[in-house]
């Protein structure tokens, strides 16, 4: 059975290609964020072509700050060599307060790249719920929100723009995370890790761990693993088919 990785930061394990490894032997299909368009360049360069990973081309909120004209320029330059976008979006927590401003004005001039629509994005939201919603339903983009903490006010406002929950370890073991999982539709979730910054058993999550998360879906939707591994799988086929059939 094939399983999904949604979001993963390849690039900050010490030993990357030791990950892989292990993901290739427990079938799993990894999407490996980065936090600049240089990092991109870096990590698609280090990994070449392979089947069950894809390189997201990405300009994390709390890089955005300090983006130049340079990165923007290489930003849009990159988009065509890949199918997938991340890690980008906005945070509004203490870390990106003061960096907020600059966040929404370089994530809007990202979603207006016209070739975006036809990407996958998994995108970035914390202490931004609403104004993250928002501007992604306005650019009408297929877009992941990736281990959404916000209030359950605004997932409606989500599921109506069309956009997608991912699911990491950390979730499945918090209170917090277990309420927002009750609120989502199984027909909207996909699996992540954010690996190496979530954790199971102490340890540094990373793609080879998805299957834990399945079966800790499994168990809060009461069915079992094999049938929760079947509707990710239908979900994630349907993400991409949503981004490779909207109109450039």
């Amino acid at each position: 059975m094939n399983y999904i990785d949604t979001h993963c930061h390849l690039d900050q394990y010490s030993k990357p290609l030791e990950v892989l490894k292990r993901a290739d032997a427990a079938s799993i299909t990894t999407i490996a964020v980065t936090e600049t368009p240089s990092g991109f360049q870096r990590l698609a360069l280090r990994l070449g072509a392979r089947r069950a990973v894809h390189v997201a081309l990405g300009l994390h909120p709390l890089r955005a700050a300090t983006a130049s004209p340079m990165d923007l320029a290489l930003y849009t330059e990159m988009l065509d060599q890949t199918d997938y976008i991340g890690e980008i979006g906005l945070d509004g927590s203490q870390a990106g307060r003061n960096s907020f401003r600059q966040q929404v004005k370089v994530f809007e001039h990202l979603l207006q790249q016209p070739r975006t629509k036809r990407k996958v994005m998994t995108v970035h939201s914390r202490g931004a719920e609403r104004e993250t919603i928002e501007r992604l339903a306005d650019a009408g983009v297929t877009a992941i929100l990736h281990w959404y903490s916000g209030p359950l006010k605004h997932i409606d406002t989500a599921l109506a723009a069309g956009l997608w929950f991912s699911v990491n370890p950390a979730m499945l073991k918090s209170r917090n995370g277990q309420r927002i999982l009750a609120a989502l539709p199984p027909q909207r979730v996909v699996t992540e890790t954010d690996g190496p910054y979530s954790k199971i058993s102490g340890r540094p999550s990373e793609p080879a761990d998805i299957a834990f998360v399945v079966t800790g879906l499994a168990r809060t939707w009461g069915t079992e693993p094999e049938e929760c591994q079947r509707r990710i799988s239908d979900n994630m086929a349907a993400i991409t088919a949503s981004a490779r059939n909207s109109l450039p």
